[in-house]
């Protein structure tokens, strides 16, 4: 059996909330030992504090931000066992390209610096994952356009770094579609997205965190997109 105390860590950014943190906790009880990376904390946690996780904060907008979680985590000389870039932000296009700037740094810039200096913070012949949390529409462009680009970037940076960090390495990414609906979204809204794809549910994050499994366990995939849309490439 690991001993948890020296089990290393799987590092999950964007971890407070939703996918991410559903992730965090199934990992826990999975028996891993996980970090979470924030922008603040929540309130909550004060009444009701995060069970086996540690919760760092870092903020993404820049690259001194990504860069100060780096010397933090080299000060530790943390060892991983997987790195999963779930950090992400959604804005609407603008014609002062601010919110472009921002969700590069967020999708691409905080990825590509991260996953750099991680190959130091593998264990030499031990299982070792990148899985990059890109979106549905990274491979077919949408209305939103700066989103679908920083995340199709984010799609590309998958390959790049599946090539170079293998055979010590894997590096893949998980495409969600529609997986939890926001507690504002009216029944209107509801219908339609579901009527989007060939399986019609809501599945919820638990597809997300299987997904996950899936590639932390089958040691003979790399460089790959798994999708989770319920279909909806057939409609």
């Amino acid at each position: 059996m690991t001993d948890t105390n020296t089990a290393p860590w799987v590092l999950i950014t964007g971890g407070a909330q939703r996918l991410g943190l559903h992730c965090a906790q199934r990992l826990v009880e999975d028996g891993h030992r996980v970090i979470v990376t924030c922008r603040s904390l929540r309130a909550e946690w004060n009444d009701t504090p995060l069970e086996g996780i540690e919760v760092v904060l870092a903020d993404f907008s820049t690259a001194a931000g990504v860069q100060a979680l780096i010397d933090q985590l080299n000060a530790r000389q943390i060892r991983l066992r997987a790195l999963i870039h779930n950090a992400s932000v959604w804005m609407a296009d603008d014609d002062s390209g601010d919110a472009f700037q921002q969700m590069f740094a967020v999708h691409m810039q905080a990825p590509y610096m991260l996953n750099q200096a991680a190959r130091a913070w593998f264990e030499p012949g031990q299982p070792a994952d990148i899985i990059h949390m890109t979106d549905y529409v990274a491979q077919r462009g949408a209305r939103h356009m700066a989103y679908a680009a920083t995340k199709s970037g984010l799609e590309n940076l998958t390959l790049s770094f599946a090539s170079q960090l293998a055979p010590q390495i894997k590096v893949n990414s998980i495409a969600p579609s529609l997986i939890m609906f926001n507690e504002g979204d009216d029944e209107a809204y509801r219908a339609k997205a579901l009527a989007k794809s060939a399986l019609a549910i809501e599945p919820g994050p638990e597809v997300v965190y299987q997904a996950v499994r899936y590639l932390l366990d089958n040691p003979y995939v790399t460089g790959t997109c798994l999708e989770l849309n319920g279909g909806r490439n057939l409609r």
